[in-house]
């Protein structure tokens, strides 16, 4: 190992992952040194990582590129606060949060229906709750050329239940779906007022967007979880799917309940995530 050229080593680590990298560094010096390279580090960032960083909406400064690829695998504000960017820090995948203020959601400038305001935990200036409506719909929207390619993806409504505020949400149940071009997954998800009582979700597939290595069978329900998150938040999953990077599509994921008319509340939203499988 000691014989070949710094950069023949940092081309061979380029072949692999970042994670992976950082575990081949206590193997030899020549490869400490070479997983210093700037070049090897460029190859990990995004190719339009200077266009990315230009919409941060604080300055990001760095003395390496490897110390940028770290600084942004934490979630950073882009395009005036409305969304978060980050990379996956094991793969260098690109991953990105819509705020609620980036959604679509039916009537939620009405404060008769939703309520905007700030909260702590979150990682935006400001959430939406659900005061009261029969229609519960929110739309999520992002183009394919922003997400990395020939990767699997999952979208997540990242959310919380007011249960001291909660009511009518356990009625029925609520419907998921991730829509790309012909591909479109799609199931249900039943709230708890509870926290405590995680909410049963099932998707099913069909033909065209099933891909090898996903557990997913045309037919076969797959039980889902809401999840709580280590922020505080729970996540649930509205589906995946695959870009393939060829060309530009758009991905569309929705949370609804419009058959029903009774009425629902307490539901605070923050946005939607789309990250890497």
């Amino acid at each position: 190992m000691e014989v070949l050229p710094e950069d023949c080593i940092a081309h061979i680590l380029s072949c692999v992952t970042p994670q992976d990298v950082c575990r081949f560094t206590v193997v030899a010096s020549a490869i400490r040194d070479a997983a210093e390279s700037e070049v090897l580090w460029d190859k990990f960032l995004p190719p339009d990582y200077h266009q990315i960083i230009s919409r941060s909406v604080c300055p990001l400064t760095f003395e390496s590129k490897k110390e940028l690829f770290f600084k942004l695998s934490a979630p950073i504000l882009i395009d005036g606060g409305l969304k978060t960017f980050s990379i996956e820090k094991a793969t260098g995948k690109k991953c990105y949060t819509l705020s609620a203020r980036d959604l679509y959601i039916a009537w939620s400038s009405n404060s008769l229906f939703w309520c905007w305001k700030p909260c702590t935990k979150s990682r935006f200036s400001e959430v939406v709750e659900l005061r009261m409506t029969s229609w519960l719909e929110i739309e999520g929207k992002i183009n394919t050329r922003n997400l990395s390619p020939d990767t699997y993806y999952r979208a997540y409504l990242i959310t919380e239940v007011a249960h001291y505020r909660a009511f009518g949400l356990d009625v029925l149940p609520c419907e998921v779906s991730v829509e790309v071009g012909e591909s479109h997954s799609q199931g249900k998800i039943n709230f708890s007022h509870n926290k405590c009582i995680k909410p049963c979700f099932e998707r099913t597939c069909r033909p065209n967007e099933v891909k090898e290595g996903l557990r997913s069978k045309f037919g076969e329900y797959i039980s889902r979880f809401c999840l709580e998150r280590k922020d505080g938040w729970l996540e649930i999953e509205l589906g995946e799917f695959y870009n393939d990077g060829s060309y530009e599509k758009e991905v569309k994921m929705n949370l609804r309940e419009v058959n029903g008319v009774h009425l629902k509340g307490g539901l605070i939203v923050e946005g939607i995530e789309i990250r890497p499988i």
